[in-house]
């Protein structure tokens, strides 16, 4: 338990970092302090066209609904589109953070270089503003510095000697007018990339080295994230055959549009959410490629011997999770599985916490904002984790809420809904949204 004077550090203002300071707020501690690079908040969804931290590019909309992304303290107004555009969701986590006073305690323009235990039990931070480094002490941090923002590059045989470059760097099509352009890989940001480019581009095939499963942003006139949340009462398995049937008999299968059949079950890899991949297929405006075999240049071989010139290959191949400012020892995700109570907690460090360290089937922000209120009633000592947090931790890991295919992109998966009821069984049973749901300008 800390006082109320306790100084607690929260890392990344992006929307688990603001839900973070949002909460320590309301659980009535008054020196929160916290640190990011940027100039507002909202983290990867503050568009810029330079490279930087965010991961949007011009015309990226949300893939999960309004009504299951929104934060139960602050909804989003009635007037937003079902899928609102990274220009309304910036508008809305600003927005957030102006009303429950979060702006006020973000340092901008700030990096944290070093997170470092100290032997009093608390925290060193280095951090650098305009090349000036200073080292400050906090009795608690809560890192929320998100998990897309250090590009996961492939590797092939050969040289590519046109331009590489990952989708984290796409910011928008125009540079792709008239260029030969392939993408790699079958996830939300490879198919938004390949439509994307397809409309300005000489050619733009897309290179699959398996089948996903791609679910339309809406399904009998609802977004299907809404419509799959009706189905939450079956059994996981009967729920997993449901899915499978429903997409292939409104959309048919993938071999219908070129594509390979996923070899997994629904809900085995983070399922791809488009409408406008299997029109662009059928109307020839985007090619289907198998797997790379190899570089020769500017030539492509690929695994079914054919090949292709490309001026420009997009990998959509996903990030690391990576703390460079933690030392190894401290904690260290970038391989392997995640250990942390509640996707949150590590066992070792009572006072250091994670917040939005997962990828649900669905919206990431309502459970991070669920963590950060069960992190505020930890340090103010109104919850307890269970004793043994390393028999917790080993028996969250070998029960995931749906069995994973092994790759680093899939160490961090939860299922929305399940997540979420995990994390309320942890709060008051008469626990209450305490926002008005002020409208966003």
């Amino acid at each position: 338990m800390l006082p109320p004077s306790a100084r607690i550090a929260v890392i990344g203002a992006g929307p688990s970092g603001i839900a973070a300071v949002k909460n320590l707020l309301d659980a009535g501690f008054t020196d929160v302090v916290c640190f990011d690079r940027n100039d507002a908040v909202g983290g990867n969804w503050l568009f810029r066209l330079e490279s930087s931290h965010s991961s949007v590019f011009e015309t990226t909309h949300i893939i999960s609904s309004k009504s299951l992304s929104q934060y139960h303290d602050f909804p989003m107004p009635s007037w937003y589109p079902d899928y609102p555009s990274h220009e309304q969701l910036a508008r809305y986590f600003q927005s957030y953070a102006d009303f429950f006073g979060v702006t006020e305690h973000v340092r901008f323009g700030t990096d944290v270089l070093r997170l470092e235990p100290r032997a009093d039990a608390r925290w060193s931070i280095t951090v650098r503003t305009d090349e000036h480094e200073t080292t400050e002490s906090f009795e608690a941090v809560v890192v929320a510095n998100g998990h897309h923002w250090r590009p996961r590059m492939p590797s092939y045989p050969g040289v590519f000697s046109g331009t590489m470059l990952h989708s984290h760097d796409f910011k928008r099509a125009a540079p792709f007018m008239g260029q030969r352009v392939l993408v790699i890989g079958g996830g939300n940001s490879a198919c938004d990339v390949a439509v994307e480019t397809a409309r300005v581009s000489a050619s733009t095939d897309m290179s699959w080295r398996r089948g996903y499963w791609i679910v339309p942003k809406f399904l009998f006139g609802q977004p299907s994230d809404v419509v799959g949340q009706r189905t939450q009462w079956m059994p996981r398995a009967v729920r997993t055959k449901v899915n499978q049937f429903l997409l292939r008999l409104l959309q048919g299968s993938n071999r219908d549009y070129g594509l390979p059949e996923p070899d997994h079950a629904f809900g085995a890899t983070h399922p791809t959410v488009n409408s406008e991949l299997f029109y662009a297929l059928r109307h020839g405006h985007i090619i289907p490629r198998p797997d790379i075999a190899r570089f020769d240049g500017q030539t492509v071989h690929f695994t079914d011997e054919t090949r292709a010139e490309y001026d420009v290959i997009v990998a959509c191949t996903g990030y690391w999770i990576a703390h460079p400012f933690l030392a190894p020892d401290v904690a260290d995700f970038s391989s392997g599985s995640v250990p942390l109570y509640l996707r949150m907690f590590p066992a070792r460090y009572p006072t250091l916490s994670f917040v939005g360290l997962f990828q649900p089937l669905g919206c990431i922000w309502p459970a991070a904002e669920l963590q950060a209120k069960v992190l505020a009633r930890r340090l103010s000592g109104a919850w307890k984790p269970p004793s043994d947090l390393d028999a917790e931790i080993a028996k969250e890991l070998a029960n995931p809420d749906y069995p994973q295919l092994d790759t680093p992109r899939h160490t961090i998966t939860v299922d929305y809904h399940k997540f979420k009821a995990r994390l309320l069984k942890q709060l008051p049973v008469n626990w209450r949204s305490d926002g008005t749901g002020a409208a966003v300008p």
